[in-house]
């Protein structure tokens, strides 16, 4: 898929920005007065990064890799290694989480107590201080994840999304959703930030596929007439359900993405898969022409009354050579300095 033009547009929106944006101003710039760093130390205070500084370096840090590597023999692989720089801020923003979870869990046991002695109240209080410490602690580290993911997608041309799991918060509303954390919020409606609202647009396509324009065109008609929708997917990393994902998350679109990809094994899964894809009650399908998986969903959303949006394989533009590669040459390197 070639980006190229969306990837300097792009750029160019992330380094206009002259100060902080909300999010960042919102993560960093109102810090609490007395935080706790670490878990058994005592409360002090603390001061949090610049909310510039905190952007900029987030930006920078996976700027310069692709820069660093770019025309070398070494380009194939910053992708590889940017995508493990926001796969970093990912896994403490999770291990924050749980913990923040955690302590909720003992504030409410507590706060069930009978107990009202001065070194419960104490003991309560440091526990509620704790809780509110982390929950600052992820919000910013989430916030520079989101930023770094951005960063990601608009030098790469495809999203950031965590190898497992759900990616969602407050800071970003261009969020990828495991379909187990989907499914568990559908039915419990605990944690709104992992239950998208809208009507869902369901998304299946082959592993191999290179027309881009068209799925992004079609999709764009879509949201114009469901503006708040969901697009769920069946969760491959590359080929339709990829460029779908890669159209999701452009500034422009932000539009919720639930990877429903295959879990347990057997010939039944994916056909079982697909039954509860139907059981959503899309309000529309778009299905790329694939095995008899896409088929097959195809049939079931036919019989559910869905709209669908369906194209063929030989409905594609054809590929486009690849732009030639600059060799790197001296000359170049004092063109880049």
């Amino acid at each position: 898929m070639n980006h190229s033009v969306h990837r300097l547009e792009d750029l160019r929106e992330l380094y206009a920005a002259a100060v902080a944006t909300p999010e960042f101003q919102a993560a960093f710039g109102d810090p609490l007065s007395v935080t706790i760093v670490e878990p058994g130390e005592p409360a002090g205070e603390y001061e949090m990064p610049e909310p510039m500084a905190a952007q900029a370096d987030c930006a920078g840090i996976v700027a310069t890799l692709f820069d660093l590597f770019s025309g070398t023999r070494l380009e194939p692989l910053a992708q590889e290694i940017a995508w493990g720089f926001v796969n970093s801020f990912h896994f403490v923003a999770g291990k924050l989480g749980r913990r923040e979870d955690s302590l909720a869990d003992e504030i409410g046991e507590m706060a069930r107590a009978p107990d009202t002695s001065e070194v419960f109240t104490c003991e309560l209080e440091e526990k509620q201080l704790l809780c509110r410490s982390t929950a600052e602690q992820r919000e910013a580290i989430e916030c520079m994840r989101d930023y770094a993911a951005e960063m990601y997608r608009a030098l790469s041309g495809w999203p950031w999304s965590p190898a497992r799991g759900t990616r969602a918060s407050s800071a970003s509303s261009a969020s990828q959703i495991a379909a187990q954390d989907f499914l568990r919020e559908r039915q419990l409606q605990a944690r709104e930030r992992y239950m998208p609202h809208g009507p869902i647009v369901v998304f299946s396509g082959p592993a191999i596929w290179h027309d881009w324009r068209q799925i992004w065109d079609r999709l764009d008609q879509i949201k114009a007439r469901i503006p708040h929708m969901t697009l769920v997917t069946t969760g491959q990393r590359k080929g339709g359900d990829a460029i779908a994902a890669a159209w999701a998350a452009r500034p422009e679109v932000q539009v919720p993405v639930v990877a429903y990809g295959l879990f347990g094994s057997g010939r039944k899964v994916a056909f079982t898969r697909n039954r509860k894809l139907a059981d959503l009650k899309p309000a529309e399908a778009v299905l790329l022409e694939g095995s008899g998986l896409q088929a097959h969903l195809y049939q079931l959303l036919r019989d559910a009354g869905v709209p669908i949006h369906a194209f063929r394989k030989s409905d594609q533009a054809p590929i486009a050579p690849p732009p030639p590669r600059r060799a790197w040459t001296p000359s170049r390197e004092l063109e880049m300095a």
